[in-house]
């Protein structure tokens, strides 16, 4: 099973702010976020990554260079992991937005929640926003499985919304609870979509050490079957708890 560590972009201006960016043109990182994206480059020195792929948002792909440098490949752009359309509430201060009845939705019936529409911006509901994203990390999850092997390592770099659906997904709560997930700026989640399980290694993570998800050296090469003495087929769970 390849490595997903999944990224959210560093502190944004938008962030500084309290406002909602949604797909608002022109918020980058700050000097914080900045500071953010470079040291998660030099942790990300160890993690030997195949591949990087982020938003087309300017402060994901501030926080994606770093990122690929590190790793010696070129970001891939994917507009599945952009940020959701919040159409009329793009731009606006959350302060605002959480005096609006749509709020206690999104809070506490999130599969149910669209965003209003607008003449300018987008807008899509959090269902739309998670099957996408759910769907493009997949599809590049089987991709690096296939070009480099079950032992791969790749990164993904969205945003905060996007992350939480993806953490929802993988441990099964669904959209519903997605609201009790954290994705803090340049926070890292780690996970491994196997056959029969999907497993959330780690969540949230602000310094993680990245070196940890290469596969270990008796670890069969790509295309091998495990051998009998292994403790479970590639994507079983360890019963009683795994080795480490």
């Amino acid at each position: 099973m390849p490595t997903l560590l999944l990224v959210r972009h560093g502190h944004s201006s938008a962030n500084g702010e309290g406002i909602l960016a949604g797909r608002l043109p022109g918020v980058h990182l700050t000097e914080r976020g900045r500071g953010q994206a470079a040291a998660l480059g030099e942790r990300f020195a160890g993690a030997q990554v195949v591949r990087v792929v982020s938003s087309p948002l300017e402060r994901c792909l501030e926080t994606a260079q770093p990122l690929a440098a590190a790793a010696g490949v070129e970001v891939v752009v994917d507009d599945g992991l952009q940020e959701c359309a919040y159409g009329a509430w793009s731009g606006r201060k959350l302060s605002e937005l959480a005096k609006e009845p749509l709020w206690s939705t999104v809070q506490d019936d999130p599969a149910s929640a669209r965003f209003p529409d607008h003449d300018e911006y987008a807008a899509e509901s959090l269902q739309e926003m998670s099957d996408r994203v759910v769907e493009a990390v997949r599809r590049h999850d089987a991709q690096v499985r296939e070009e480099h092997g079950p032992g791969a390592v790749w990164v993904a770099v969205s945003h905060g919304d996007l992350v939480k659906a993806v953490l929802a997904d993988a441990t099964g709560a669904g959209l519903g609870h997605f609201q009790r997930y954290t994705a803090d700026p340049a926070s890292v989640c780690a996970i491994r979509y196997g056959e029969r399980h999907t497993f959330l290694l780690s969540a949230n993570e602000l310094a993680p050490d990245l070196a940890r998800f290469r596969p270990p050296a008796d670890a069969p090469p790509a295309g091998e079957t495990p051998t009998a003495t292994d403790a479970a087929p590639t994507g079983d769970a360890q019963v009683g708890g795994g080795a480490g």
